[in-house]
C-alpha cells in the first residue's frame, strides 16, 4: 500500500462538502417529522456516506470526508456539539445575495469546554473504518473565530468570564483539546472552515474611511489570530490543520465581496499548514496578497480555489494553468495544490448543480493539478 506522506501536501484536493443525495434529503425531513428513528436515519446516513467515500476515491482525492452528510449546516452541528453553547432561532436569517437561510443559530450559555461525547467523533470514526489503507480521512469543522463577536455567538461571555481575554483563552483551550481528541482518533489532517475573513474584508471596504470602525474590525482580526494560533500550539507535529477562507456559499449564492488585500497581513501571520483560497471569479481580487499569507513559509501550502462549487459550468484547461501560472508569480509553484472555491453543498439545501457535475468538477481538478501541479511533472 501507499504510504500516506508526512504533512499530506495533496495537489488535487477538496474543500469538503457534497451533494445531499434524495435519498438522504427524504430521510431528513422524515426524521424532523417524527416518522422514521434516529437509528433509520443513521443507517440511511451511513450507507450514503459509504457512497460518496466510494466516488471521492474513485475520483483520485487522497483525503476525503463524509460529505458532511451528517449535519444541516457546514458549521452550527458542530458548535451545537460544544459544551457551554445552545441551539437557538433568531429573529432574522442571514441574508446572501438573493437567498434567505433557515433562522436557527448558536450562542453560549455557560462556560466552555470540549465535548468528549462530541457526535462528531463517531462520525469520524465510522469514517476512518470505511476508507481504504493509502486513503486519508479528512475532518472539517468551523473556526473559532465563526464565536468571537460573529452573530451574536459571543454577547453572553462575560457572564461567565471575568474577561474577554479569559474568554479567548478558553475558546482555544476547548477547540485545542477538541483536535487533540479528533488526533487520538486517528485523524492527521483537520480543515477549519471560516467565513470571519470574508466578513472582514467586506467590513474593512466598507468603512475605509470610519477610523473608530476600523479599529473595531482590526481587534477581532487580532483576536481571531490569537486565539487560532493558540489553539495549534503543542499538537502533534504530524497533524495538518488547513484553512478554508470563505465568502460565503448558499444555494449557489454568496455573503461577501473583496480581494483579501486588506486581511493578507493577519493571515499571513496564521500557523496554519494550508490555506483554502477562493479565486473563481473577480469578487475574489487579484493574486498580489499571496506573497503575504505564504510569508516565505517554505512548509505552507496554498490551495487555489479556482474552479467553481457554485455552477456546473466547466472550466477551460488551458484558462486554469494560465491563472496557476499567474498564482506562482507570487508563491512558488511547488507551494500550491488546486480545489474547488469551496464546497458543493455547505447548508443541507446544495448548490444549482447535480451530482454528476460535482464529479465532472473534480475531474477537471485532478487531470490539471496531474498534469501541471504534481512534483513528477516537468514546468
Amino acid at each position: 500500500m501507499q504510504q500516506i506522506q508526512q504533512k499530506l501536501n495533496y495537489k488535487f484536493d477538496h474543500v469538503g462538502s457534497y451533494l445531499r443525495p434524495e435519498r438522504l434529503k427524504r430521510a431528513r425531513e422524515q426524521w424532523d417529522k417524527s416518522k422514521i428513528s434516529r437509528e433509520a436515519l443513521l443507517k440511511i446516513q451511513r450507507e450514503e456516506i459509504s457512497e460518496v467515500v466510494l466516488q471521492q476515491v474513485k475520483a483520485g482525492l487522497k483525503a476525503v470526508t463524509d460529505g458532511e452528510f451528517n449535519r444541516s449546516w457546514w458549521h452550527l452541528d458542530f458548535l451545537w456539539g460544544l459544551n457551554g453553547f445552545e441551539a437557538f432561532e433568531q429573529q432574522d436569517s442571514y441574508k446572501f445575495h438573493g437567498e434567505k437561510t433557515r433562522t436557527t443559530n448558536v450562542r453560549i450559555v455557560d462556560k466552555i469546554s470540549a465535548n468528549p461525547n462530541h457526535p462528531f467523533y463517531e462520525d469520524f470514526k465510522y469514517l476512518k473504518s470505511i476508507i481504504p489503507d493509502d486513503v486519508e480521512a479528512k475532518v472539517t469543522i468551523p473556526s473559532p473565530s465563526l464565536i468571537i463577536n460573529r452573530d451574536h455567538r459571543s454577547d453572553n461571555a462575560l457572564k461567565y468570564y471575568d474577561s474577554w481575554q479569559a474568554f479567548l483563552d478558553a475558546l482555544a483551550q476547548t477547540y485545542h483539546d477538541t483536535l487533540q481528541h479528533f488526533y487520538d482518533l486517528g485523524a492527521r489532517y483537520i480543515q477549519l472552515d471560516d467565513t470571519t475573513w470574508g466578513y472582514l474584508i467586506a467590513k474593512f471596504n466598507e468603512t475605509a474611511d470610519d477610523v473608530q470602525a476600523q479599529a473595531k474590525y482590526r481587534q477581532l482580526a487580532l483576536d481571531d489570530v490569537y486565539v487560532i494560533n493558540k489553539i495549534l500550539v503543542g499538537l502533534p507535529d504530524d497533524l495538518k490543520v488547513s484553512t478554508h477562507i470563505c465568502r460565503g456559499n448558499f444555494k449557489s449564492t454568496y455573503l461577501f465581496s473583496g480581494g483579501y488585500d486588506t486581511v493578507a497581513p493577519y493571515l499571513g501571520q496564521l500557523n496554519y499548514d494550508a490555506f483554502f483560497l477562493e479565486y473563481d471569479n473577480e469578487r475574489s481580487g487579484g493574486f498580489e496578497p499571496l506573497s503575504e499569507i505564504w510569508h516565505n513559509r517554505h512548509q505552507v501550502e496554498i490551495v487555489l480555489g479556482l474552479v467553481t462549487s457554485k455552477s456546473a459550468d466547466l472550466e477551460s484547461v488551458d484558462d486554469i494553468v494560465a491563472r496557476i501560472d499567474e498564482a506562482s508569480q507570487f508563491v512558488p509553484k511547488s507551494n500550491l495544490s488546486l480545489s474547488t472555491q469551496c464546497g458543493f453543498s455547505s447548508t443541507e439545501e446544495g448548490n444549482i448543480l447535480t451530482i454528476s457535475d460535482q464529479w465532472q468538477k473534480l475531474a477537471l481538478i485532478k487531470r490539471i493539478a496531474d498534469q501541471y501541479l504534481n512534483e513528477n511533472t516537468a514546468n
